[in-house]
């Protein structure tokens, strides 16, 4: 929900091909069911790769491990032209877009029910959920990141998507020939 005093972003993507790494990135944030109560886990993707390219969990939807995640996809990723997300009061936060201003990075901001306009992301969480969290039933946060670690490495690296033609997200993040959809 986005904080009242916080500044909302136009949507800059409508009728945009997203068809390059870094071009845009989208963030989003789930509930992870623990065997006890439950963590927030923050992804941000390469939108045109389905790449994760960084991610955190917290027990708090406090600021700070989203900004953790996007320093750190920016530090190993270098940095996307447009960044998406929901109107979240996370990702509206004065200190998270800053850190996206101070880099000349686009901020974009999907409309209030929109969550086709960032889709790329929200298709990453049922997997994510059925495949790992729903099967192990984490008992620790620690056991959370690990198994989410693997899951996410295993998304990356070894998940061909039909929509990159048969690549997986590390392939396409890598090299020519992007076939992505929008």
């Amino acid at each position: 929900m986005p904080h009242p005093e916080h500044r909302r972003w136009p949507y800059l993507l409508r009728g945009r091909v997203i068809d390059r790494p870094n071009q845009v990135w989208c963030a989003d944030i789930t509930c992870i069911p623990m065997q006890r109560g439950f963590l927030h886990l923050v992804a941000i993707m390469d939108r045109a790769t389905r790449r994760v390219l960084s991610w955190r969990l917290s027990n708090t939807m406090d600021v700070e491990f989203c900004i953790e995640a996007l320093e750190d996809a920016m530090q190993r990723h270098g940095l996307p032209k447009i960044f998406n997300s929901d109107q979240g009061s996370q990702f509206t936060s004065p200190r998270f877009t800053q850190l996206l201003l101070d880099a000349t990075v686009k901020i974009s901001m999907d409309g209030r029910g929109r969550w086709m306009d960032n889709v790329m992301i929200e298709r990453l969480w049922r997997p994510l959920k059925y495949e790992c969290a729903y099967l192990n039933a984490f008992e620790t946060g620690s056991a959370a990141r690990a198994g989410i670690g693997r899951w996410i490495d295993f998304y990356n690296t070894e998940r061909p998507h039909t929509a990159l033609g048969g690549r997986t997200p590390a392939e396409a993040h890598a090299g020519p020939g992007l076939k992505a959809a929008a």
